[in-house]
């Protein structure tokens, strides 16, 4: 893990008050959130506009 990612996870861990568990919650809720909105964004994309490139929702 590199500096940037490990403060950025102390951040979150300290935003929550130090419950791991709640910072965990946060950030999968964020992930279903951004998810859901990738999801509409893809499909109201039209085809010519991205040259048939679609986003994808999992990391290959």
């Amino acid at each position: 893990m590199n500096e940037d990612l490990r403060d950025a996870v102390n951040d979150a861990i300290a935003w929550h008050g130090g419950d791991v568990r709640a910072t965990i919650g946060t950030l999968l809720a964020d992930c279903a959130h951004l998810r859901e909105q990738l999801d509409i964004a893809s499909r109201a994309m039209g085809h010519g506009f991205t040259r048939g490139w679609r986003p994808a929702s999992e990391r290959e």
